[in-house]
């Protein structure tokens, strides 16, 4: 089993990133997956979930109207659109499924002029 995170890196606050998280060895497309973030000194914290059939999504406040979560299925890869970013996102990112049974290594992003 594998969740592959890619896609972090340095932006400008107000810039964008997107996120993958590939999954391998396990059935996708059965399983609702979400995003947590991690920043320095502070509790993992919880950021975006998807449906398995990406029929309902949720978020954390502080991400809404700014994140966009999506999937699929077809290539098992889970998505995170990050738009507007601001230095208080800084964190490493992990895709994990629902419940979290399977959990990535993480994507570092950073935030900084």
């Amino acid at each position: 089993v594998q969740l592959v995170e890619s896609g972090g890196g340095l932006v400008q606050p107000g810039g964008s990133l997107r996120l993958s998280c590939a999954a391998s060895g396990f059935t996708f497309g059965v399983y609702g997956m979400s995003w947590y973030r991690q920043a320095p000194g502070k509790e993992r914290e919880f950021v975006a979930i998807i449906s398995s059939n990406s029929g309902t999504t949720d978020y954390a406040e502080s991400v809404k109207g700014r994140f966009t979560i999506s999937r699929d299925n077809a290539k098992n890869t889970v998505y995170l659109q990050m738009n507007s970013l601001k230095a208080e996102d800084t964190a490493v990112y992990y895709c994990q499924t629902r419940g979290g049974s399977y959990k990535g290594q993480g994507t570092q992003v950073t935030v900084s002029s």
